[in-house]
């Protein structure tokens, strides 16, 4: 059945409350705290996983490492040095607090945009502001975090052909 124009409005004057704030910013603003949420509980995943990735190198090659060493340093023994210093310079490169992330808002610049100005804003004002300005802040976040994400595969990778590297010297391949 097709509605009328004032019933669309009454609809729509239902959905706010008396202060003339939409739940609907509301419930939007509340999806992209929970989007930042997850996005800043993605960094400290990927910092636990550069831990993790210390640990494991440093298992790997003192188990592998002093046995590989034991019978002097051939070629494959250089290589798996060489690849624990590229892993070691990747792992400075995920844990160097360096980043700019933007996780949260600066309250005064919030006071004063919104709060302390000649017209206060209402919070719907403020939601739709807000939940922008997280799209922006979590774009700007995501750039880092794929940086991140690269280096924490590629090392990785480079812990897997250090693993192969240590092996192949312990069995003497290409000696």
């Amino acid at each position: 059945m097709a509605e009328n124009p004032s019933e669309r409005g009454q609809m729509q004057g239902a959905a706010r409350d008396d202060s003339g704030d939409d739940p609907r910013v509301a419930f939007i603003f509340q999806e992209a705290i929970r989007g930042l949420t997850q996005q800043q509980a993605l960094v400290e995943n990927m910092n636990t996983r550069a831990g993790s990735l210390i640990f494991a190198t440093a298992f790997a090659s003192s188990l592998l490492g002093g046995r590989a060493l034991a019978d002097g340093v051939g070629p494959w023994d250089w290589l798996a040095v060489a690849l624990l210093f590229c892993i070691g310079a990747l792992v400075v490169f995920l844990l160097w607090p360096y980043h700019k992330y933007t996780f949260r808002f600066d309250p005064e610049e919030l006071l004063s945009q919104y709060v302390d100005g000649d017209r206060a804003a209402t919070m719907s004002v403020m939601h739709r502001a807000l939940a922008l300005r997280i799209k922006a802040d979590m774009a700007d976040n995501w750039r880092i975090i794929q940086r991140l994400r690269v280096a924490l595969q590629i090392a990785l990778i480079f812990l897997l052909m250090n693993i192969l590297a240590w092996l192949f010297a312990i069995v003497q391949i290409g000696r």
